[in-house]
């Protein structure tokens, strides 16, 4: 258990939030490139989401902020604790890799506010470190040893064979995952992610976070992968280089996204673009375990060159007999039409959903691009949806969000 906060540490703390709002990602900033001078604390991250401007600076930076602005109230970032403890599991960030990050973050608060960073600050900071440190420590040895603890589950990286390789439209790319041990696979939570660890075809090592789109069972996982072509090589590496009996590092199913174990209310499960893969997920496991469920699946792409899955949502929905299926293209391409190919022009919006799913009764899934999520997770909430009835997933840090 870590051991309480002393007054003065909390009082120091409170101090300094004037001298993080303002410097904040100069600190995080300089934190990662002292961090990063060593190389086996350096492969245990996403780089992808690092360097000038990296989105993961900004986001660290909220945190601490948000950190120091509720050290005497730390309830309020419990759904942040659970969901970095999360991405410690995919990252597979041990005990032993803490202290590096403190050492970095210290000497960064130095370095950054020079002879404001007093000693008595620091000794607050290191102080206020750990305290959080021994949480995050506490809740993720406990995530391993509920996941070990259950058919299927491991720690670390598994080595996985792509068994099959689908394409579901022009940019998404379907790849089934089954053990090379021939063991079972963890059942997971359906709406989770795998964590890859990708070898290029340079030699260089990426880690990658994928959502899971099947439902959960005890055989293989299924991802589907959007090609981007201004990505840093993990998707370009999926869909161009990786083939039928490739052999993927992966970590189990993390995250903190995920429908309940007994749902209370009617669902709505609401997508944008590649942002649909861990809805299908939750639909799988609504169809086989739900049947009473009143599931509404509202999804949103360009078009129909973009639009992934949809003959397999159709075929879900019409299975289980509660499930609307409504899709929106936002640039209908020559030859789309309403009532064929989708059934809205133009966006998602609030107003929408207020006329046609159960809106002051459902939960709210939400997993799409940063401008989709902002848009209606703002809207949701200003709609007058409690927080407790939002749930949303996105791809890579999450600094606007947890500002927002």
């Amino acid at each position: 258990m870590a051991t309480p906060l002393s007054q003065q540490t909390i009082e120091i703390v409170k101090q300094s939030v004037p001298a993080l709002a303002a410097h904040g990602s100069d600190i995080t900033k300089r934190m990662y490139i002292r961090l990063f001078e060593h190389e086996h604390i350096k492969s245990l991250f996403n780089l992808a989401n690092q360097g000038e401007g990296g989105s993961q600076v900004h986001a660290l930076a909220a945190a601490i902020l948000a950190y120091a602005q509720n050290i005497e109230n730390l309830g309020a970032l419990a759904p942040v604790v659970e969901r970095i403890a999360h991405k410690h599991i995919g990252y597979h960030i041990l005990p032993e890799h803490y202290p590096y990050v403190a050492n970095a973050l210290l000497a960064a608060i130095k370095d950054v506010l020079g002879d404001d960073a007093t000693p008595a600050l620091l000794d607050a900071w290191g102080e206020a470190y750990w305290f959080l440190a021994d949480i995050l420590k506490a809740r993720e040895a406990n995530i391993r040893t509920s996941i070990e603890g259950q058919s299927g589950g491991w720690n670390g990286w598994r080595k996985f064979k792509i068994s099959e390789k689908v394409r579901e439209s022009d940019v998404v790319t379907s790849f089934i995952l089954r053990p090379v041990d021939g063991g079972r696979v963890l059942r997971h939570r359906p709406g989770q992610y795998l964590t890859f660890r990708l070898t290029l075809a340079d030699g260089q090592k990426v880690k990658r976070n994928y959502s899971i789109s099947c439902g959960p069972n005890n055989e293989l996982y299924r991802i589907s992968v959007k090609r981007e072509e201004q990505g840093k090589g993990g998707s370009l590496y999926l869909h161009d280089s990786a083939e039928i009996g490739t052999i993927l590092e992966v970590t189990p199913p993390a995250g903190d996204f995920y429908l309940p174990e007994e749902p209370q209310r009617s669902v709505v499960l609401i997508s944008g673009g590649v942002g649909l893969t861990p809805m299908v997920s939750i639909l799988e496991a609504i169809t086989r375990e739900y049947p009473e469920l009143d599931t509404h699946f509202v999804h949103g792409a360009l078009n129909s060159s973009t639009h992934a899955m949809d003959r397999h949502v159709r075929s879900l929905a019409s299975a289980h007999g509660r499930v609307a299926v409504k899709t929106f293209y936002s640039e209908p391409r020559q030859g789309d039409a309403i009532g064929l190919s989708h059934d809205h022009d133009g966006y998602i919006t609030v107003d929408w959903l207020k006329e046609n799913t159960p809106f002051n009764t459902a939960d709210f899934y939400l997993c799409g691009p940063k401008p989709f999520l902002r848009a209606l997770v703002g809207g949701l909430s200003g709609a007058g949806i409690s927080a407790d009835r939002i749930h949303y997933e996105f791809f890579g840090p999450s600094d606007e969000l947890i500002a927002a």
